[in-house]
């Protein structure tokens, strides 16, 4: 099967910076796609953003200019750099990855277990 493992959430102060970490492992034949979901407390879990195998990138329209997803392949881990937080950041930030396991013929969503971001002074 395929896990997920995260890390870099935290505490930081308004206009400051975290680097998030999500490295998934197992027996994958392919991965299409990795990327971030955020759910902050009452609301419904969004796509904060994702990058494809091909280097695509999609982005939620409110962390554009502020947000960097970037992809190591060789590791099969995915990285979200967000700079200029704001107080609206505070999420719970959850890792997925959109693959295929080996012996599979289809391909589906993996989930992190979600780390805490808090935006607050």
């Amino acid at each position: 099967q395929v896990q997920l493992v995260e890390s870099g959430g935290g505490l930081v102060q308004p206009g400051g910076s975290l680097r998030l970490s999500c490295a998934a492992s197992g027996s994958i034949s392919a991965i299409y796609a990795m990327g971030w979901y955020r759910q902050a407390p009452g609301k419904q879990r969004d796509l904060a953003a994702r990058i494809t195998s091909d280097g695509t990138t999609n982005y939620a329209d409110s962390v554009k200019g502020r947000f960097t997803i970037s992809r190591d392949n060789a590791k099969n881990t995915v990285y979200l750099q967000m700079n200029s937080l704001k107080p609206e950041d505070t999420a719970v930030y959850y890792c997925y990855v959109f693959c295929r396991p080996t012996g599979y013929s289809t391909s589906r969503n993996y989930w992190g277990q979600g780390t805490q971001v808090t935006v607050s002074s």
